[in-house]
């Protein structure tokens, strides 16, 4: 069963690059007393997710973020040196927070893993976006389908 609008999101670690090196960053760092708009790709670098779905959150980052969200996270089954090296390869190291839940244990306990093992990518998170205001979840939407809609910069920004 994958979280609903209204849950709380469970105790997290992830790890996050830094200038000085990576850091971890609990759930409480993350999202207690803020509204956070945190969201969800298979993978860095991959095509949709880092020509489509990343960008309009870098395009649309102050906009966001003028409606009173206080940050922006992206997270993925990805290793914290991927992560940090796809910040820096886009320009995003200072508009968005890059989330590496390198073994899938946060996408597992929200229940928004999905198989990509025929594929040769193992176990993946589903895209989606999420606001979280003081760790629960207001508005959660998961993309069936391969594209970038109910998650992208632009349906979020409609819904703050």
């Amino acid at each position: 069963m994958s979280i609903s609008v209204g849950d709380r999101i469970p105790a997290a670690k992830f790890r996050v690059m830094t200038p000085d090196g990576a850091v971890e960053k609990s759930d409480t760092d993350i999202f207690a007393g803020k509204k956070v708009v945190l969201f969800a790709v298979p993978g860095a670098f991959t095509p949709t997710c880092h020509k489509n779905h990343l960008p309009g959150y870098l395009e649309q980052a102050a906009a966001i973020k003028a409606k009173g969200v206080d940050s922006i996270a992206v997270v993925a089954v990805n290793d914290h040196f991927v992560m940090g090296a796809w910040a820096k390869a886009t320009g995003g190291e200072d508009k968005i927070t890059f989330l590496a839940d390198g073994s899938g244990e946060f996408t597992k306990s929200i229940g928004l893993e999905f198989d990509l093992n025929a594929g040769g990518l193992g176990v993946r998170s589903k895209r989606y976006a999420m606001i979280v205001e003081d760790g629960v979840v207001k508005t959660l939407n998961v993309e069936e389908a391969g594209g970038v809609t109910g998650s992208g910069a632009a349906a979020i920004l409609e819904l703050l």
